[in-house]
């Protein structure tokens, strides 16, 4: 029989009432959720530091009562500076998928030649030793990009053969050059602005020019394009050889405006180990900044923050709890093995919500 009232049953599918197609509009279903989760990956990545920064700084003020004084803090940004102007350019390097471990050694480089040659004037010190420093950068870049050798084992020869020219220039040590008299660069490390030293001033102009040239910049794309995946943005026709030497000619150019920085505030003097280790600072301050070692993902904002984090818990280590250098080695190793695994923890989570 027909069922002439038109309620018989339908052979189409229920449709979804209004409210659950505005859900589910609203939401996007499961790409949509899974875009939130990268993007609070992502977010994670990128503020951690500063929260962390943010958190240590307060406990500090509450539980350590010289730490927040002027002259304390700006002691401490005055120390990082150094650190922070090499791990400005290890944030380049690492973001290509590189390493640079060479850059302790540039940057004693820096500080022996720039002392040497500021008896020929300020412009032969700073430039003798900043073009010394871009060329070691260059030479690494080259071997790495064209001969497509590790930058580990690269940079490693980097690292011992720099420091063995170091050795070389000053007798084995025996030598230690001094700035004679009073030279014009020196302004740049011994002078201040608003009360706050030029290191600092500079370290800030580094980390404004970086994030600007890696955010704003073809470059800077194709710098986070290499990191990410080297092969496909070959493919895609960026020039990743070129853009692979000239990430380390930066990073040695950083190591080596430290060093300039370094004989400007102390007059030279210093001694030919000087810079041991450096490399391991900058690259910790980069990866607690949020720069995955593995490349294409990273934040030169970050780095500033990872920096400022590690010398902030050292200045506390020393004033609160007045333990020696070893105990802080101890601290800022075991804080970098955290945050590394915290990296691998939500690299892993974000590769599973895709």
């Amino acid at each position: 029989m027909s069922n002439t009232g038109g309620t018989g049953p339908s052979t189409s599918s229920p449709r979804p009432s209004a409210g659950v197609t505005g859900v589910a509009a609203e939401r996007g279903g499961p790409p949509a959720a899974r875009a939130r989760g990268r993007s609070v990956t992502s977010l994670v990545f990128r503020n951690g530091a500063v929260a962390a920064l943010a958190v240590v700084v307060a406990v500090g003020f509450v539980t350590v009562p010289t730490f927040g004084s002027v002259d304390n803090l700006l002691n401490v940004a005055l120390a990082a500076s150094f650190i922070g102007i090499i791990a400005a350019g290890m944030t380049f390097t690492i973001m290509s998928g590189g390493i640079d471990l060479s850059v302790g050694s540039t940057y004693a480089l820096a500080v022996i030649l720039s002392a040497s040659w500021s008896r020929h004037g300020s412009a032969a010190a700073v430039g003798v030793a900043l073009a010394a420093a871009a060329a070691v950068g260059l030479v690494q870049g080259t071997v790495v990009a064209w001969l497509r050798l590790p930058p580990f084992i690269v940079t490693l020869a980097g690292l011992t053969g720099v420091r063995g020219l170091v050795l070389f220039i000053t007798a084995e040590g025996n030598e230690v050059p001094k700035v004679p008299g009073t030279q014009v660069f020196e302004a740049a490390g011994t002078g201040r602005l608003l009360g706050v030293g030029n290191p600092v001033w500079i370290l800030l102009a580094v980390v404004a020019v970086g994030w600007w040239v890696l955010n704003r910049t073809a470059f800077g794309q194709a710098v986070q394009a290499i990191g990410g995946n080297a092969a496909a943005a070959e493919l895609m026709g960026l020039p990743v050889r070129r853009t692979t030497t000239i990430v380390y000619v930066v990073s040695g150019l950083c190591a080596g405006l430290a060093g300039v920085l370094t004989t400007a505030l102390s007059g030279g003097g210093q001694e030919a180990r000087i810079g041991d280790s450096y490399e391991l600072s900058a690259i910790a301050a980069v990866v607690i900044g949020g720069t995955l070692l593995s490349g294409g993902v990273g934040s030169i904002t970050g780095t500033l923050a990872g920096v400022l984090l590690l010398f902030v818990i050292q200045n506390l280590i020393v004033q609160g709890a007045n333990l020696n250098s070893y105990v802080q080695q101890v601290v800022s190793g075991a804080f970098l093995l955290v945050v590394v695994i915290l990296q691998a923890v939500i690299s892993r989570r974000a590769g599973t919500s895709t």
